[in-house]
């Protein structure tokens, strides 16, 4: 889908036409109603935090969506700063529900949106009849963060996007200025960037889809992407290649790589293997990516958040 999904961010007819491979996430095991049941345990178990399932309409000109949404509120009245978490190809699996919690414990709102629980996506990270449109997720994002800032307990000028995989493009799209800008040519109706609450402050892309689409592009507010070296889905190589050309340009971007690391370095309990049936633009044949939980890797990049969070919202 990574590809046809961009062409959401692109000038009119330059999009590449293949679907789905490259902006992938999560084993398509995971099931909503699993997902969903480990998030009350997992959430459950922190310390004070709040859960709660929200709606709100994405900002789609003419025809929005209802979107439902899990909020995680830290301990306390607020305000808060707050992430819109944006899941992968799979939907909504566990992992988001334990980043949820750990953000919550570190005084950050955590919103886990869920693009294709409302749209009846297999989230089975193939093509297929049931894939929203390419904009969709984009519209999304933008009603997570709508909806955020009507909240009085949220600091509305303090909400970072955070996506992993296909999610990720979407995490960097979000504070693009080109996709902005494209957005609004559709009569998207975007926060002004210069008002007290504003856009997204702040983007953080996990291994994520797309990069190639943005190595001409710019992103308007501090990036970080966060990447295994090792990754045969979304190759770190590409995301580098655009960070280095946004930052020759002035953009504040950073990527950090990990050696040896694949997909999913993050996801606790996952075990290497090749997904086989998954679709994959990078590998021959357009199928299959290696996966595997690395826990260096994860502790990093944990930490690397934190220390970005700080900088950029508190």
């Amino acid at each position: 889908m990574a590809a046809l999904l961009l062409a959401a961010f692109y000038p009119s007819g330059s999009a590449p036409v293949r679907r789905r491979a490259i902006s992938c996430y999560a084993r398509p095991v995971y099931r909503l109603a699993a997902a969903m049941m480990t998030a009350t345990l997992l959430i459950g178990c922190g310390a004070h935090a709040a859960r709660q399932t929200v709606r709100f309409p994405s900002v789609t000109p003419g025809a929005p969506t209802t979107i439902e949404a899990t909020l995680v509120r830290p301990a306390g009245p607020g305000p808060f700063p707050a992430v819109v978490q944006l899941h992968g190809c799979a939907g909504l699996e566990a992992q988001s529900f334990r980043w949820a919690r750990w953000f919550a414990e570190r005084g950050y709102a955590a919103l886990v949106v869920d693009s294709f629980g409302p749209r009846g996506v297999k989230g089975d990270c193939r093509s297929g009849p049931d894939d929203p449109p390419i904009t969709a997720r984009f519209d999304d994002a933008f009603g997570a963060l709508r909806y955020l800032q009507s909240l009085p307990e949220i600091r509305g000028d303090r909400v970072a996007a955070i996506g992993w995989s296909q999610g990720g493009v979407y995490a960097m799209a979000v504070i693009n200025g080109p996709s902005l800008e494209r957005a609004r040519g559709r009569g998207v109706a975007l926060p002004d960037i210069g008002s007290s609450a504003g856009g997204f402050a702040a983007g953080i892309g996990v291994y994520p889809g797309g990069c190639f689409s943005l190595v001409r592009e710019q992103v308007i507010r501090p990036l970080l992407v966060l990447i295994g070296e090792a990754d045969d889905w979304t190759p770190a190589a590409k995301c580098r290649e655009m960070v280095e050309a946004m930052r020759g340009r002035g953009a504040d971007a950073t990527i950090v790589t990990y050696p040896g690391a694949y997909h999913y370095f993050d996801v606790e309990g996952q075990r290497l293997e090749v997904q086989a049936q998954v679709e994959n633009d990078s590998r021959p044949g357009g199928f299959g990516a290696t996966v595997s939980y690395q826990a260096a890797a994860a502790a990093d990049a944990q930490r690397r958040v934190e220390e970005f969070l700080a900088r950029h919202l508190k």
